[in-house]
C-alpha cells in the first residue's frame, strides 16, 4: 500500500501540472469555437491531429526508454544515459525541421493552409522543439522532481494562452480603436495562424525555462548505448504512433471518408466533433497525469523488488478505474454545466462524449496492462497490440463514417481500445502473470452502471427541475465514493 501511496501523491503532483495544464489550454475552445467558425475550427482539429503523430514520431519511444536505461544495472551512469538521449532527439528533430523547410509548398497545402505558409513552419517548430524537451522533462521525473516539472510545465502553458488571448482578443480591439499599435504586426486575415504562432512561441520559451536542465553534465554520445535503446524503443514507437493514429487519423481520412458531405460541411462536421471531443479530454487529463508518474514508479518498483511488487500493479489498476469510473459519472452528470465551455453551433456532436469517454478508460486500462511487456523488455508485443487495434479502429472508420458521420469516429475508437484491453489481458497473464482483482473491477462497472442510469434517468422520470436534478445527482456521486471508500476500507486522513 506504502508504493500505492507514493504513486497516488505523485500523480496528484504531475496532475496538478497535467489536469490544470490540460483544463486551462480547454478554457481557449469556448474562445475558439466563438472566434472561428465550424470549418476554420475543423482545420485546426485536422492540423493538430497531424502534429501529435509527428510528435510521437520524433520521440521515437525514446522517452520510456530513457526510463528503462537510467534503471538498468548495465548503465552506472545515469547522466550518460541521459546525454545520449539528448543527442539523439535533437538531432532527429532539426533534420525534421529542415526536411518541413524544403517541402514548405506541399505540406502547406496537406495543411489545408495554402495561403499561409508560414503555419507550417510555426507548427513543425513548434513540434522539434517539443519533441527535444521531452527527455528533460523525463529527466526531471526520473529526479522525483515532480514541482519543478509542473512549475515549468504551467509557466508554458500560460504563456501559450497568454499569447492566444492577445492575438485572438486583444489584437483585433486594438486594431479596431488603435489600429497604429498593432498594425506592423497584425493581420486580421492571418485568422487560426496565430493559434499556430503561440504554440512556436510557448515552445521555444519552454526550452529557455528548461535549461537548467541541460547544463551541469558531460554531454556525450554512447553509441552502443543507443543501440540497444533503439532495440528498446522502436517497438514503443510503432505502439505510440499507432496508439496517436487510433486518436488522431480519423480526424485526418474524416474529409476524404465522409462522402455525404461536401468538403466545407465535412470540415464543419470535424469541427463540431473536435470541439465535443474536448470535453471528452477531460478522462485524458487524468490518464496523462497517472501515465507521467507510473512509467518511472514501475521501473523504480521492478528494480528493487521485481516480480513481488505485482500487487502494486494490481491495486494501481483498480484504483485507476475506481477514479476514472467517478469522473465518466461527473463529466455526464453536469455535461448541461460543461457544454456551455463550446459554442452553441457545436452542440450537435454530444451525443459522443459517453463513447469517447468510455474509450479512454479503455486506453487507460491498457496502459495500465503495458506494465508486462515493458517490464519483460517483449516491447514487440506492444506494435502488435497496437497495429491490432489500429485496424479495427480503420476498418469501423471505414465503414460508419459514411453512414453516421462522426459518430463512426467515436465508436471505431471504442472498437479499437476495447480489443487491444482483452488482447492485452489475455496475452500479458501468460507472460507475466499480474492477478488484477477482475471480481472487484466488474463491481465497480457494474455499480457505476447502477448510479448513471438513477442520475441521468431517475430525475426525469420523477419530474425534478434543473437545480434538484443536479442536487440528486450529487448525491450519487457521493454515494459512489462512499461505497468505494468502504469496500476498500480507506480512511481519510487529516492531511
Amino acid at each position: 500500500m506504502a508504493g500505492i501511496k507514493s504513486l497516488a501523491k505523485d500523480t496528484a503532483v504531475y496532475g496538478m501540472s497535467s489536469i490544470l495544464g490540460r483544463l486551462l489550454n480547454w478554457m481557449l475552445v469556448p474562445m475558439y469555437t466563438r472566434v472561428f467558425a465550424n470549418g476554420e475550427y475543423g482545420i485546426v482539429t485536422f492540423d493538430y491531429s497531424a502534429v501529435a503523430l509527428m510528435l510521437a514520431l520524433l520521440t521515437y519511444g525514446m522517452e520510456t526508454g530513457f526510463f528503462r536505461f537510467v534503471n538498468h544495472e548495465r548503465w552506472k551512469n545515469p547522466q550518460e544515459v541521459y546525454s545520449t538521449t539528448l543527442i539523439s532527439l535533437a538531432s532527429t528533430s532539426t533534420l525534421f525541421f529542415v526536411a518541413v523547410c524544403v517541402f514548405l509548398g506541399p505540406l502547406s497545402d496537406f495543411m489545408r493552409t495554402p495561403d499561409r505558409p508560414s503555419c507550417a513552419l510555426f507548427l513543425a517548430g513548434a513540434v522539434a522543439l517539443d519533441a527535444f524537451t521531452a527527455i528533460p522533462y523525463g529527466y526531471l521525473r526520473y529526479q522525483s522532481r515532480a514541482m519543478r516539472f509542473a512549475v515549468v510545465r504551467l509557466t508554458n502553458i500560460g504563456l501559450n494562452i497568454g499569447l492566444n488571448l492577445f492575438f485572438l482578443l486583444a489584437c483585433p480591439v486594438l486594431a479596431e480603436h488603435a489600429p497604429a499599435t498593432v498594425e506592423w504586426f497584425y493581420n486580421p486575415a492571418y485568422g487560426i495562424g496565430y493559434i499556430f504562432l503561440s504554440n512556436f512561441i510557448a515552445s521555444a520559451a519552454n526550452l529557455v525555462l528548461l535549461s537548467p536542465e541541460l547544463r551541469g553534465f558531460r554531454w556525450k554520445f554512447n553509441t552502443r548505448l543507443w543501440k540497444e535503446m533503439l532495440k528498446y524503443s522502436w517497438p514503443l514507437l510503432i505502439l505510440s504512433f499507432v496508439g496517436l493514429m487510433n486518436q488522431n487519423l480519423p480526424n485526418i481520412i474524416f474529409p476524404y471518408l465522409a462522402t455525404q458531405f461536401t468538403a466545407a460541411e465535412a470540415d464543419a462536421a470535424l469541427g463540431t466533433y473536435g470541439a465535443c471531443y474536448k470535453i471528452g479530454l477531460i478522462m485524458v487529463m487524468f490518464l496523462q497525469a497517472f501515465r507521467f508518474a507510473y512509467e518511472p514508479f514501475i521501473f523504480a518498483r521492478d528494480k528493487r523488488e521485481g516480480s513481488s511488487a505485482t500487487q502494486t500493479y494490481s491495486d494501481a489498476m483498480k484504483y485507476f478505474i475506481i477514479v476514472s469510473l467517478f469522473i465518466f459519472l461527473g463529466v455526464m452528470f453536469y455535461l448541461d454545466i460543461i457544454k456551455l465551455f463550446i459554442g452553441r453551433a457545436y452542440y450537435g456532436g454530444l451525443d459522443v462524449v459517453p463513447v469517447i469517454m468510455i474509450a479512454e478508460l479503455c486506453f487507460g486500462i491498457v496502459f495500465n496492462l503495458s506494465v508486462w511487456y515493458k517490464l519483460t523488455d517483449k516491447t514487440i508485443w506492444g506494435s502488435y497490440l497496437s497495429l491490432i487495434g489500429f485496424a479495427v479502429m480503420l476498418v469501423m472508420n471505414v465503414v460508419l463514417v459514411p453512414r453516421i458521420s462522426f459518430y463512426g469516429c467515436a465508436l471505431g475508437a471504442l472498437g479499437s481500445y476495447g480489443v487491444m484491453m482483452v488482447v492485452s489481458y489475455a496475452v500479458g497473464q501468460r507472460h507475466y502473470r499480474i492477478q488484477y482483482p477482475l471480481g472487484r473491477i466488474g463491481f465497480y462497472v457494474v455499480l457505476t452502471g447502477a448510479l448513471y442510469a438513477a442520475g441521468m434517468y431517475g430525475p426525469g422520470a420523477l419530474g425534478l427541475g434543473m437545480w434538484a436534478t443536479w442536487g440528486v445527482r450529487a448525491i450519487v456521486l457521493a454515494v459512489y465514493l462512499g461505497v468505494a471508500a468502504r469496500v476498500e476500507n480507506l480512511r481519510v486522513s487529516r492531511r
